[in-house]
Parts: C-alpha cells; sequence; structure tokens
C-alpha cells in the first residue's frame, strides 16, 4: 500500500521504560530509601495496564532483558560472554547482588509483570537492552552492544515476544549502532526530544544543573516549542524509524501543585495540535516515576487520557505503540517492513 504521509491522522505514542532497580542502581543501592519507590512501581503496573485498557491505549514497555529472568540460574544462562568494559566501574550491572528469584527479589526480577503486559490489548514489549547498556559511556564496544542486545532478543523470544523497537538507557542513542539494530531485526527506536536541554549526556551527573532546570521548566511552559513529529520525519534512509519523544511525564510534587494546571495544558495544547496537524505526540515516563504519590499521578494520567480521547473523536487522533508508528510509514511509503526480520533467537552459552 502506498500513499501519502498527509493520509495519516494524528498519533499518540506512550513509552514506558519498564527497568526497576536496573535503570538506578548507580544512583540508589538496593536496600536504600528508594526501594519502597520501586516495589510501589510493581504495584502501580496493574492499574497502568488497567487504565490503557479502560482508554484504549497501546503503550510501548521498553524492558531491561534482565526483568525477564526466572531465576538467579535463569539470568546467568542467559548473560552474554562479551560485556561492556565501563571505565566507571559504577555502572557494570553484572556485579549487582541479586536473590533467587521474583518473590526473593522483586526489584530486580519481573516475569510475571511482563505477562501481565503481555495479557493487556495493545501493548507492545520492547527492549531496554538486556543489561541497561550504556551507549556513549567510556569502555562500550560495538561487540558488546550487539552481544547484549542479542541476550535480550533470545530472553524475550523465550515468551514468544520479537522485539521491534528499543528506548536507550539515559536516552544514549549511538548513531554508530544502528547497523546493528537493523541485523538484529529492530525496526525503530524512541529519539530524544527536541531542545538544547535534552541533548544526549554522558553519566547521569552528566546532565547539567542548567539542563534539568530546562527540563523542569518545559514540562510548565514551551520552551522547546512545538514537540510533536510529522510523519515524513519518522523514517531513516537506513530504513530506522526515530520515533522521538515529545515530552516527559513527570511526577507530582506537592511543592509545585500550584503549577499542575500549568502542566496539565502544557501537554492538552501540544496534543490538540499533534492532533490537527495529523503530527505524532510521544509521552514517555517511567513506572517507578509514579511511585510516589500514586494516587496524584494516576489521576494526572487520567486527564491527559481524557484529552486523547477528545482528541481521537474530533480529530481522529489515534493511540498506538512504536512499533506501530514504524509499519505505518512503512506502509504509507510501500516499503513493507524497513529493516529484514532477525534470525531466529537463541539462548546464549554461559558466561
Amino acid at each position: 500500500m502506498t500513499g501519502s504521509f498527509s493520509d495519516l491522522s494524528g498519533a499518540l505514542v506512550i513509552s514506558l521504560d519498564f527497568e526497576l532497580h536496573w535503570g538506578v542502581r548507580d544512583i540508589h543501592p538496593a536496600d536504600g530509601s528508594y526501594r519502597e519507590t520501586l516495589l510501589a512501581a510493581r504495584e502501580l503496573i496493574p492499574e497502568l495496564l488497567s487504565l490503557f485498557n479502560e482508554f484504549e491505549i497501546a503503550a510501548t514497555w521498553a524492558t531491561v532483558g534482565f526483568l525477564f529472568a526466572h531465576s538467579k540460574e535463569d539470568l546467568e544462562r542467559f548473560s552474554p560472554t562479551v560485556r561492556p568494559a565501563y571505565a566507571d566501574p559504577v555502572l557494570d550491572p553484572y556485579g549487582e547482588p541479586v536473590g533467587r528469584d521474583e518473590s526473593d527479589d522483586p526489584i530486580h526480577y519481573a516475569p510475571s509483570l511482563i505477562r501481565a503486559i503481555q495479557a493487556t490489548p495493545g501493548q507492545e514489549v520492547a527492549t531496554h537492552t538486556f543489561s541497561h547498556y550504556y551507549c556513549l559511556e567510556a569502555g562500550q564496544t560495538t561487540e558488546a552492544f550487539r552481544a547484549d542486545l542479542e541476550a535480550a532478543r533470545a530472553i524475550a523470544a523465550r515468551r514468544g515476544i520479537e522485539l521491534r523497537s528499543i528506548v536507550f538507557p539515559r536516552n544514549q542513542y549511538n548513531p554508530a549502532y544502528d547497523e546493528v539494530l537493523i541485523s538484529s531485526g529492530i525496526t525503530c527506536y524512541r529519539g530524544n526530544q527536541r531542545g538544547w536541554m535534552y541533548r544526549e549526556s554522558t553519566g547521569e551527573m552528566a546532565i547539567t544543573r542548567g539542563k534539568r532546570a530546562g527540563r523542569m521548566l518545559d514540562s510548565y511552559l514551551p520552551l522547546s516549542g512545538d514537540s510533536a513529529t510529522p510523519w515524513s520525519q519518522v523514517r531513516q534512509p537506513n530504513g530506522l524509524a526515530n520515533v522521538p519523544a515529545s515530552a516527559f511525564l513527570r511526577r507530582y510534587r506537592p511543592r509545585l501543585r500550584r503549577l499542575e494546571p500549568l502542566r496539565l495544558a502544557r501537554i492538552r495544547a501540544s496534543m490538540r495540535r499533534a492532533a490537527r496537524a495529523g503530527r505524532i505526540y510521544h509521552l514517555w515516563s517511567h513506572p517507578h516515576t509514579f511511585g510516589v504519590h500514586v494516587e496524584e499521578n494516576l489521576r494526572f494520567l487520567r486527564r491527559v487520557l481524557e484529552e486523547f480521547s477528545v482528541c481521537r473523536e474530533r480529530y481522529g487522533m489515534r493511540s498506538l505503540s512504536m512499533a506501530e508508528v514504524e509499519r505505518q510509514g512503512a506502509r504509507v511509503q510501500g516499503g513493507g517492513d524497513s529493516v529484514a526480520p532477525p534470525a531466529a533467537a537463541r539462548p546464549l552459552q554461559l558466561s
């Protein structure tokens, strides 16, 4: 099927970085105060799935491969032999102490939650790499990234999941890895939001105070301008689709509660402009972002989805996963699948 990008209606994309402790282990110890937030995120995920089901929302869950494991032995079986030799050893996740299984260590394993995501209509299980791999940190290599991605594919394939989308940990997109993605059957990734405050950084602490302040203010005021993406800009010459972020869905902050109407208005206005213009509006967050002040966060998300319902009724806006955005664009251009399907995934050798 061929056609014009102007034939496509606007789309809401929601992606969630599902990582639990693997995403913050270099910042928050497993037995520290942040543990309660991570445990609350586990309890929250079924509520998010129920909300998405109620509003018929497709979402992409970019899942760290470690979370698929059923046990410590299972995790070791799928772990690659080639691993990143980060210059900063704190970033290496392979030395992280882990428990026996999900019941013993619920912040490092999550197969039951992955099953719940799979069982909910419209949800895409994507990859956040196998090990929460940092693609721009000193010590990472193409060979290590390829091995990490193969491990992610293999452990997902056991659950019947073919990975098609990727979200890079800490949003560290590395264009040198495009060919690795293509050869692994990945068709799309979440690029960074436009604006100087969203440019790639290395190291969590490398995000400067100015960038942090700019990102915070941009949640309330349109500092970065129009953040929706035209369909014609999604597909790259090499066939990969970049479905860039439009906005980060921040958590509720009691000290900023008087600014909540501004935060909601910023999202509503951007979504409505995207719906009218036939563009893609991409919201992203983490489940653990909502692990504090859960009730307020869910109430805010409900109001966002209510606005989407208005846009769907008035302007024909659709809810799509990242992979569905790539497929829609490929169909319009008459190219079918933009990259070749991956070879059959297989368990990797023990390290």
